[in-house]
């Protein structure tokens, strides 16, 4: 239905002889589509005009505004915003006084009430038609008042007006809530700040609680430098209380002004820490909300086909903004990207017929055509977005671009179709029609002269989203902003998953593309169970890996949590899985093919919104006298020309083929049956022995060496006293491209006069593909040259590139395997921060049975080829539990020691006692050469020929 958004129908009320009238303005009917589309067009055409209108929250003349209060309390990126304001008509004359408040588009209004002269009016969601019959039954005289517009790029406007006789005192109360949409690595929470009079009692306060903790805070001076001091900022490790409160001559103009000086968008920026890439799983009040943020990620390359409109509307300051930004945005590409140029009025013209390199010869070419271009003629938006779908397949046929790389069209336009096929239902059939699913539609609407609806449906049709541009001096800024927000591709096909019998009714957890500093969210029931665990499985592919993540959280924590914080949002998850859930609704019931099938959403959208009290495009807000018999109606209708948000947000949360919200829940993979629990019975034995078998060669602690032999079923030790920062190398093996090296570190001071070292990193490289794991005490790196990943100890994942596999098991251990044949264990030793000599440290372990070629050498990797090792002469030693005798290995003849060293892996506290010869000198005699041979320069080298 296109219309303007629409609140509030009318009512009389006669109190004591008094008359308050609410005056209404707008049309309830159904339209033809005929006159519908005429309707739109005009409206368009004057809307910009229309958004002159000065704008003051309280409005009348001779009243005495008392208080003007708004108070935001946001917890895990959820936020409900109340506006209060207490008004007087102090004129000796009856009067109009209008409340208005500017919120955000995405937000859904919860509530509204109102006293007029001790008179409570509260409000309550209902169905429409419901809604609309208990408002007809005390509706009198037909007068009306109120009107929800769109009013800025980010707002609409709750507008209402009561006439009051002299001496009335009226209060309002808005309630709206809105979740956080993550964009370019920050969440940002706005209020509109406009009162158009000095208020006595003015102050705004924002409280922000977010368990995992709070990154980073800020308050961009958006209201102007006059009140940058006042603007207070308290923060602790996981809240933040924004407080703004000038009093009455800080908010005046100048220091002898009537006027106020507050007039804009009150902003908070924050972003939450995150301890890992497998995401933040919290549980509250029966629902869960799993957010999605990875970073330290390589993006991945781009195909973009840019289809810019060049018809006679473009002329003047649209078309000038628009190469504007495309000359940053042609900087942005990098060589890895491809790239071309489509742009059309009733003629259509590429730059290049193919994708081309984005390399800097192309783009300077590229920046020249799109100066040159002088808008004209009509819009062929249908043949321009037909040649741009051609090319990318073109490419992707001809084997052009990487498999895993995202292909995207981005359109740029301001107008209907006037050449060609400009029915807008058969554009869309046809674009739908010739699109690959690995593809992505972004449109762009600049002005007000488009059909955003239409720009918004192809988009969220084809894995993109919409957004409208404001044709304004800013534009290029609107522009390469939007731009920012889709030009660092991390992750492709993420698949949020969660065992079965755990969870029900999933919001969408299939995602086509992740965006680097957006945010990926699923929410859902929590079903009963024995457990107070919850976890949940994420797959994903990112540039040549292929990755999953595990994650888990306790069921009950936070919600004690929630109920000793003063300020929070107590309701959050259970309204965080609706509204998530209805904006999908609403989405998927706009691509609906069938009015069946869309009756069916429309209900379930209305269920919904009655259940959690959401002023929806389907539902209202009726607000009613104690006695029910006075009303007041509050109803929104979708606004097409400004879009609703789309369910899944700037993550790419845009499911495949527009389908709708994924409800099945799947098994975990099955290679996380590798890193399960055991039952309780057998939780001492832990996970390590199914990666590992029982018996291997490592080195853990100072870094003590312990090498079995299988043959002789014997162990020997030795320590390698070496130097913080010496890079030993363990294994090296030129014939299959494996290299494995640790650096040393120290204690933090001597501990009875001796310096301790161990490992602090741990290189495993493979040089066939290129490939490099560097597992250090705070985090796991994986490169190819080309593209680097980040990976925290935070999470259980697994990692796959080409033949190297990447098994982290959180807070555990990491095991990196080659080819299915070669396997490398780093235990993590995690020592009390505060310590005042031990620091976290590594050990490794490794298979027996790794498959070197003959040329592996290596502290360790040159036992592979097993020594001939004899042990005789046996005897008491100094310390009578350790027995002495020689051994004869390699030639030599040692005097050796008999003791233990730790195993680790089973007990990572107290370690497994490993008895074994104990070799002195640095394993002198016992290893080829002296220890310092293997001392290499960097974590990748290869040893030199010993």
């Amino acid at each position: 239905m296109r219309r303007l958004l629409l609140l509030l129908l009318g009512l009389l009320l006669l109190h004591q002889g008094r008359c308050f009238e609410f005056v209404i303005d707008g049309e309830w009917e159904e339209e033809t589509a005929h006159v519908r589309d005429h309707r739109e067009r005009h409206k368009r055409a004057i809307l910009t005009s229309e958004e002159q209108e000065d704008f003051e929250a309280i409005r009348g003349d001779d009243i005495t505004v008392r208080s003007y209060k708004v108070e935001s309390r946001i917890t895990s990126r959820f936020a409900h915003t109340t506006v209060r304001s207490s008004v007087v008509n102090s004129g000796s004359k009856a009067q109009s006084i209008g409340f208005n408040v500017q919120i955000p588009k995405r937000a859904f209004i919860t509530n509204f009430t109102m006293n007029v002269n001790g008179i409570t009016f509260v409000g309550s969601v209902k169905e429409k038609t419901v809604a609309r019959n208990l408002y007809a039954q005390a509706r009198a005289r037909g007068k009306a008042a109120g009107i929800v517009r769109a009013n800025s790029q980010d707002m609409e406007t709750f507008k209402t007006e009561v006439h009051v006789p002299p001496g009335s005192n009226i209060e309002f109360e808005l309630h709206y809530q809105e979740m956080m949409h993550r964009r370019l690595g920050f969440y940002e929470h706005s209020l509109y700040l406009q009162p158009g009079r000095l208020v006595p009692q003015f102050q705004v306060d924002v409280y922000v609680f977010e368990p995992k903790g709070i990154s980073m805070v800020q308050t961009p001076n958006t209201l102007g430098a006059q009140f940058t001091e006042l603007i207070k900022v308290t923060s602790t490790n996981d809240k933040a209380h924004i407080v703004f409160k000038p009093n009455l001559q800080q908010q005046r103009k100048c220091d002898n002004c009537t006027g106020s000086a507050i007039d804009g968008v009150f902003t908070v920026k924050y972003d939450v820490t995150r301890d890992s890439n497998a995401g933040e799983l919290q549980v509250s009040d029966g629902h869960f909300v799993h957010f999605f943020a990875p970073s330290n990620l390589s993006p991945l390359p781009k195909n973009i086909v840019f289809v810019i409109d060049v018809s006679g509307s473009m002329w003047g300051v649209k078309m000038k903004q628009t190469v504007e930004a495309m000359q940053a945005i042609l900087d942005d590409l990098t060589i890895d990207d491809h790239f071309s140029i489509v742009d059309f009025n009733h003629n259509v013209r590429c730059w290049s017929e193919e994708l081309v390199p984005g390399s800097s010869i192309q783009i300077a070419d590229a920046k020249k055509y799109i100066q040159s271009i002088k808008p004209n003629g009509g819009t062929n938006i249908n043949e321009a977005l037909m040649r741009a779908v051609q090319m990318l397949v073109r490419a992707s046929n001809q084997g052009l671009i990487d498999p895993r790389s995202v292909s995207m069209i981005i359109l740029v336009s301001d107008g209907d179709p006037t050449v060609g096929e400009i029915k807008l239902s058969t554009i869309q059939k046809n674009v739908k029609r010739v699109m690959r699913e690995e593809f992505s539609l972004f449109s762009l609407g600049i002005g007000f002269d488009v059909d955003y609806d239409f720009l918004e449906r192809i988009a969220m049709e084809n894995r993109g989203m919409a957004q409208r541009i404001y044709a304004n001096h800013d534009a290029a800024e609107q522009l390469r902003t939007f731009y920012s927000q889709v030009s660092s591709p991390l992750l492709r096909r993420i698949t949020i998953q969660f065992p079965e019998e755990s969870v029900s009714d999933v919001t969408q957890n299939h995602f086509d593309k992740y965006f680097s500093g957006s945010e990926l969210v699923v929410a859902g029931k929590v079903l009963p169970s024995e457990s107070n665990t919850l976890t949940s499985f994420t797959t994903a592919s990112a540039a040549r890996l292929d990755i999953t993540l595990e994650t888990d959280t306790d069921t009950t924590e936070l919600d004690m949590e929630l109920a000793k914080q003063q300020h929070s949002f107590t309701g959050f998850a259970r309204q965080m899985w609706a509204y998530l859930t209805i904006k999908q609704l609403i989405s998927e019931r706009s691509l609906a093919a069938t009015a069946a099938k869309k009756r069916k959403i429309t209900q379930r959208i209305m269920s919904l919104a009655v259940e959690h009290q959401f002023v929806t495009p389907l539902t209202a807000l009726l607000v009613e006298s104690e006695d029910a018999k006075e009303r007041l109606l509050a109803d929104t209708q979708r606004d097409p020309k400004h879009g609703c948000c789309s369910g899944g947000g700037m993550g790419g949360g845009i499911a495949p083929n527009g389908l709708s919200p994924v409800r099945v829940v799947y098994q975990p993979p099955p290679w996380v049956q590798m890193t399960t629990p055991a039952p309780p019975s057998q939780a001492e034995k832990g996970p390590e022995e199914w990666t590992l078998p029982q018996k291997v060669t490592l080195v853990d602690n100072d870094p003590h060496f312990i090498v079995h032999l299988p043959g002789s079923n014997m162990d020997i030790c030795f320590n390698i006293d070496s130097k913080p920062g010496h890079i030993l190398n363990l294994v090296s093996d030129s014939g299959t491209g494996l290299v494995v090296n640790g650096q040393l570190i120290s204690s933090k001071q001597a501990h009875k006069s001796k310096v301790s070292t161990y490992f602090g990193t741990v290189s495993v490289y493979y040089q066939p593909d290129g490939v490099s794991v560097t597992v250090g005490t705070d985090s796991i790196a994986m490169t190819d040259g080309m593209n680097n990943h980040s990976f925290t100890w935070g999470a259980t994942a697994e990692i796959t590139q080409d033949g190297v596999r990447i098994s982290i098991v959180k807070d555990s251990h990491v095991t990196v395997t080659i080819n299915n044949n070669i396997q490398v264990m780093v235990l993590l030793h995690r020592v009390w921060k505060k310590h005042p000599v031990s620091v976290d440290f590594l050990g490794i372990y490794i298979p027996n049975d790794n498959q070197y070629s003959p040329l592996v050498h290596g502290l360790i990797g040159q036992f592979s080829r097993e020594p001939e090792v004899s042990v005789y002469d046996i005897h008491e030693g100094v310390d009578p539990l350790k027995k002495q005798a020689t051994m004869e290995v390699k030639g030599n003849k040692l005097q050796v020691t008999r003791g233990w060293q730790k195993d680790y892996r089973r007990d990572k506290r107290r370690g497994s006692n490993v008895y074994c010869w104990f070799i002195h000198n640095s394993g002198k005699g016992f290893i080829d050469g002296h220890y310092t041979d293997y001392i290499v320069p960097n974590l990748n080298s290869f040893l030199q020929t010993l």
